[in-house]
């Protein structure tokens, strides 16, 4: 393999009928990312530790005070699950991966991260040729849920190098490719304001119009095989005097103001604000798909993000404040589909703030 950079789906599936990948289904491959799914192993567990190196995370159930959860039950709200997913890895010497909550999961406020045999990290498999078994901490933050085994919480992205932007990179990139888009026009890197001169684009929050969605206490369970109305979990966030009070703790759906558009020949992901920003979480969900307002043929002007944050502090929030931050690498080939081809695709009409895929609208 000559060109550097993350794996695409061809490279997916021929890893799952290689058997690099075992346990995985060929339809829950996208352009550059693997669905990871949930096995009908899972405990609730009193906290939650990374294993040392070389340790295996069925060996820590003992210590974690693990107890078996009946999936025909909901999560409870506020407590940690660790369960065994579907998916075992045996990659080849040069590659690596990273993984993130997918979308819906994020946007639902279910926190997850992937956990490897022998790995101290979260969501990241690394060295690279790391070979086996995959688990996934579950903690239901604002409502409890109810589960089926097969769910898809996280995804995987596999890469055999990393080739994301320097500084230099970026602004040559955001030129030529047409990556940041606002109102139907391409934004040269020049019209950006803000940097953190290290290769990352930094966007800003939409306050004026479509603001956003405020989770609402509630008992209620959320079947993530169901259908619901927004009021059932979430209620509007309306703009007073050009800015809105995000409150401490509580959860948030927003949106950027850009729009990105992500080209065939790279892949972008979310990645966290510094303290510089403020003390607040802006993602939990991380990549974006090649493809991602795109259009068919390169026809589409873009699609802004949708944001899930918590702050940790009181923090007013006003129209074009920096709120999140993307990085764009390289590709080692285009995917031979794109996410705005996917049937399955469940965000191609994002607008603005736009809940999961399991409200109504």
């Amino acid at each position: 393999m000559e060109k550097k950079g993350a794996l695409p789906c061809q490279w997916i599936q021929k890893a799952i009928e290689k058997k690099l990948i075992c346990g995985a289904s060929l339809k829950n491959i996208s352009p550059a990312s693997l669905d990871l799914s949930l096995s009908e192993k899972v405990f609730r567990v009193d906290g939650i530790v990374q294993p040392r190196s070389g340790e295996r995370i069925e060996n820590l159930l003992e210590c974690l005070n693990a107890r078996p959860h009946d999936l025909s039950s909901p999560l409870e709200l506020g407590v940690v699950y660790l369960a065994k997913l579907n998916e075992s890895l045996a990659l080849p010497e040069d590659v690596y991966g990273f993984c993130n909550p997918k979308s819906s999961t994020g946007r639902d406020d279910v926190h997850v991260r992937v956990m490897t045999d022998g790995i101290p990290r979260y969501d990241f498999i690394y060295p690279p040729g790391f070979h086996g078994d995959l688990w996934i901490v579950i903690n239901p933050k604002s409502f409890p849920v109810k589960l089926s085994p097969g769910e898809k919480l996280s995804q995987v992205r596999f890469f055999n190098k990393d080739t994301r932007f320097n500084e230099s990179e970026l602004v040559k990139r955001v030129n030529a490719d047409k990556l940041v888009w606002h109102s139907g026009m391409p934004l040269l890197y020049s019209d950006l304001k803000v940097s953190n001169g290290d290769g990352s684009l930094i966007l800003t929050a939409a306050v004026s119009e479509a603001i956003g969605w405020h989770s609402i206490y509630t008992r209620q369970v959320m079947d993530f095989s169901k259908q619901y109305a927004q009021k059932d979990f979430f209620e509007p966030v309306v703009s007073h005097d050009g800015h809105i009070l995000l409150r401490r703790g509580e959860f948030y759906i927003l949106s950027t103001r850009e729009s990105i558009r992500v080209p065939p020949w790279l892949a972008c992901e979310m990645v966290p604000m510094d303290e510089r920003s403020g003390d607040f979480r802006s993602h939990y969900a991380g990549f974006i798909d090649p493809g991602w307002g795109w259009g068919k043929n390169g026809e589409g002007k873009g699609r802004p993000i949708t944001l899930e944050v918590r702050p940790f502090e009181d923090m007013l929030v006003r129209d074009n404040q920096p709120i999140a931050r993307v990085r764009f690498e390289e590709m080692t080939e285009n995917p031979k589909f794109l996410y705005d081809e996917m049937e399955t695709s469940h965000y191609v009409v994002q607008s603005g703030p736009r809940l999961s895929k399991r409200f109504n609208s």
